[in-house]
Formats: structure tokens, sequence, C-alpha cells
């Protein structure tokens, strides 16, 4: 079978070689012709040639995604819908992980000058000067998928995070909780942050006095585990549980169904991301959804139109919290 061609797309949309064209490049198209040309492009499977491409405009037509840790689930969902965005517009799309360390992030950033993609979007777990420094002088356009001050100058989207964490409170009080703990990643991290003040800002506006805050040593499984342990040896009577994110309340699961505690019954948890773990643990956990799919969307558009137009307005978005209740509460 002959692979589809750029003439066949235009024959099938009903639409000129052109304006398919640049549709495919992320240029300025009203929306239903490049929903006929993306419907198109995905009935034929046309994949457009990219070497040929980056001859014609001078693009790679590659994108970057570069996130802490691609085993956290919430990436995963983010990465999907980057892709998608992404995808087409007819670029593809290259995930890479920076760890922890915000110099690794400083360096990714500065490594975009090797010319072998058109713009990155970013999820820094740490934020610092050298690393808002890397991003204004980068060579390509890069959108952050997270908080940085204002006065970075740069597309932002980012999590409401607080009020995330006041659903969560508000729901525990519907079922009848008073004495509610923190598991939190670390706090030096740009999550950990907002999530700590947001816990304690939600705490204050329902009259409540925390009963234990721990902050684990990073946002996985066996962090939330041991912080499970850490928090049920230090601090007995608790009746639920609120975790910076879903790895880390699935640990906290474990650590009581191992020391015989149930979930709900003598312990909620509400975890944070409501990733597809949240669906899959047992018992399923109730979750704030903080718009991974969402942000992840919004991000890839802030660049596609940045590399179109350099000199726009930096935005910032903040896509709004939702509950997810399940079994675990």
């Amino acid at each position: 079978m002959s692979r589809p061609t750029i003439a066949a797309v235009a024959r099938a949309a009903g639409v000129s070689v052109a304006s398919v064209s640049r549709v495919l490049n992320g240029l300025p198209a009203t929306a239903e012709m490049a929903e006929r040309v993306r419907r198109a492009v995905a009935e034929l499977g046309y994949v457009p040639d990219s070497r040929a491409r980056s001859l014609k405009v001078g693009r790679t037509f590659q994108l970057t995604l570069a996130v802490a840790d691609v085993g956290n689930p919430v990436y995963v969902t983010m990465m999907r819908a980057v892709e998608e965005v992404v995808s087409a517009a007819g670029y593809r799309l290259v995930v890479t992980t920076t760890g922890p360390d915000v110099a690794d992030e400083v360096a990714l950033v500065r490594g975009m000058a090797r010319g072998y993609a058109d713009g990155l979007v970013i999820s820094p777990l740490r934020v610092d000067d050298d690393l808002i420094k890397s991003i204004q002088e980068c060579d390509v356009p890069v959108v952050v998928a997270g908080n940085v001050p204002a006065r970075a100058g740069v597309d932002t989207v980012r999590a409401n995070s607080p009020k995330g964490m006041l659903l969560a409170v508000e729901h525990l009080l519907t079922t009848k909780r008073h004495k509610v703990a923190f598991v939190n990643g670390p706090v030096d991290t740009v999550p950990g942050s907002a999530r700590a003040k947001g816990f304690t800002d939600a705490m204050k506006a329902n009259k409540l006095t925390p009963v234990a805050e721990v902050a684990a040593e990073d946002f996985t499984f066996a962090a939330g585990r041991a912080a499970g342990r850490e928090l049920l040896e230090d601090t007995p009577g608790i009746d639920a549980v609120i975790a910076a994110n879903d790895l880390l309340a699935v640990g906290v699961m474990h650590e009581l169904a191992a020391r015989g505690l149930r979930v709900p019954d003598d312990v909620a948890v509400i975890g944070m991301d409501d990733s597809a773990l949240a669906e899959q643990s047992f018992p399923p956990l109730t979750s704030v959804n903080l718009g991974s799919a969402e942000r992840g969307r919004r991000a890839a558009e802030l660049l596609l139109a940045r590399i179109e137009d350099d000199s726009r307005t930096p935005r910032r978005i903040v896509v709004q919290p939702s509950l997810s209740v399940r079994r675990s509460s």
C-alpha cells in the first residue's frame, strides 16, 4: 500500500495543498479548516516528511517535553495531551527526564541551543534564578507547565493547588473527619511548596488544626509508605490523611493495611493528581484532579503559538481543580 501524500489529504479534506501545509506547520487557519485537515490526516494515516519540511522552513518539526519523572503517572497523562496537540500540527514529540536536580533542568534548557527541537515544554520540580535565566535566554520558545514567578516573563500553565486542597479538606468535613494529617513531598519543590501552603490555608479556612505534617523524601510510592509509617508511629488517632500526590497516598494506604487499619473505615485517604493510579488502587482513591491533561493541552497550544509569534505577550494560565470521590474516603 502506497504512503498517503499531502495531495491526498487535501482531496479528502476538500482544501488546497497549501491549506494543508498551513495547518500542519501550525500557521494561522480557520478552526473549521484545521479540523477538516486533522480529520483527513487521521483517517489516511498521513505522516509528514519532516526532513523535507525542515529544509524548506528551517525547522526540525520536533518539540521536547521535559518532566522530572516519567514513572509518575501524572506526567504520562500530560505527555499524551501534549503529543495529541503537537502531532496534529505536524510535530513529533520527544520526552526527556530531568530528575530532581535543578542543575539538570538548567543544563537541558541551555542544551536546546544545539537545535534539535523547535521548542520546549518543561515541568520543573525545582525552580531557581539560574533556571529562570536559562529559560529567558533560551534560543527556542519555552513554556513552563508549572509555577514560576511572574517576573520571569514566560508562558506558564499551572494548577490551582490551593483550591484543590480546599476541596479535599471540605470533603473530609462532610464525612465527619477532623483529625487530618498531611503527607507532602519535599517542600523545596514547586508542587511541595504550593501544596503545603494550600493545606495550611485550607485547614485555617475551616478552623481546623493539623494533627501532623510529614515531608517525604520524594513523591514516590516508597516514600509515601515510609511517611505513613512515621505518621502512624508518632501520631495516633488520625482519622484522615491528605497526600500531595497519588503515589504518596497509595504508599500511605499500604502502610495502613499493613497495620490492620481499614480505609476508609478507620482512616480516610485523599491523593492529588487524579492519575490512572487512583482508579487502580484498592480501595479506589479519592483524589484531587489538577487538570494534568488540560495543562498539557494548554501548554502545547501556547508553545505552538509562541513558535509562530515570539512577540506575543506571555500568558499565565491557571487550570481549576475538581474532586474525584472514590471509596478511600
